[in-house]
């Protein structure tokens, strides 16, 4: 963890909703004019979309989805977060989605890398949004270098709701294949993504309020009016949680460390919780250095 260049990390995995809190926190620092960097974890994975249909053709152990360590730059992820902790720098890239218009019309291809680049200088902060972010194994401890760690963890029924939709609507891919994904990624899944959730600071997951038992026969996902979010503290010793019910109308205390809300809820409760954590990270840094 770094007092000086300090990293906010939100991970979850593909279709929970990582990239809808970056947005959040993307607003939270436009607002209060915080210089933050933002890298997503999707950069990190080691093969470009062609490369992974031929692993996962070829049914590598290990290796044949973006959710196992095999298949991502886990070292070239920690050393951006070692490097950036102490200089304030770091070497990233990105990968280009097909909604990616911009990146695109610059020449990229969707399923590719951009080239490896340093981090735009004279940042305050590292803002990462992704796979990967809280992961420790006996190898790897990348969450030891984040101070403000986020969990964006749908129940799994939800998740996958969220995921065929997306992907088949925005990304134009069959629900069959979508189907296949999300099989082949469950060992992944659980011993690679699930873990994290122990790591995190703070998680919030969205449960629905609606029949969601069957989730590859749903037609729609989940409106916000019709889901809950369980928001879970690891450490609740200094969380306001009376002036929290206060703020946020329909919301309730489950456990002593557990806020429960309504799911239109969850932007008020994302600046609540989190503008005062980010913006102590960013003042003890203009104070300190």
């Amino acid at each position: 963890m770094s007092q000086r260049y300090p990293i906010i990390a939100v991970t979850g995995s593909s279709g929970a909703g990582t990239t809808t809190t970056g947005k959040a926190f993307s607003k939270i620092f436009a607002s209060e004019q915080v210089q933050g960097t933002m890298v997503s974890g999707d950069s990190f994975h080691r093969y470009t979309r062609r490369q992974m249909s031929r692993v996962a053709e070829k049914g590598q152990f290990g290796e044949r989805n973006h959710f196992a360590i095999a298949a991502n730059h886990i070292d070239k992820l920690e050393s951006l977060f070692h490097d950036y902790g102490s200089t304030g720098t770091g070497q990233y890239r990105h990968y280009v989605h097909d909604e990616d218009r911009e990146l695109i019309n610059a020449g990229y291809q969707p399923g590719e890398f951009t080239p490896w680049r340093s981090l735009p200088p004279e940042t305050e902060l590292l803002f990462y949004e992704g796979l990967h972010g809280g992961l420790i194994t006996d190898r790897y401890n990348v969450a030891q270098h984040v101070d403000l760690l986020i969990g964006v963890v749908p129940i799994v029924n939800l998740e996958w709701i969220q995921k065929i939709r997306r992907d088949t609507g925005v990304r134009g891919y069959a629900k069959e294949e979508v189907v296949e994904t999300i099989i082949n990624r469950m060992d992944d899944y659980v011993h690679d993504i699930v873990p994290q959730f122990a790591n995190t600071h703070i998680n919030f997951q969205r449960v629905p309020m609606v029949d969601t038992s069957n989730p590859f026969i749903v037609r729609d996902v989940p409106t916000d009016d019709e889901s809950m979010i369980v928001i879970h503290f690891r450490d609740y010793t200094g969380v306001d949680f009376p002036r929290l019910l206060q703020m946020i109308q329909g919301s309730f205390m489950s456990r002593q460390d557990t806020l429960v809300i309504p799911g239109t809820k969850l932007t008020l409760a994302i600046d609540l919780v989190l503008r005062p954590r980010i913006l102590e990270l960013v003042q003890h840094r203009r104070f300190t250095w």
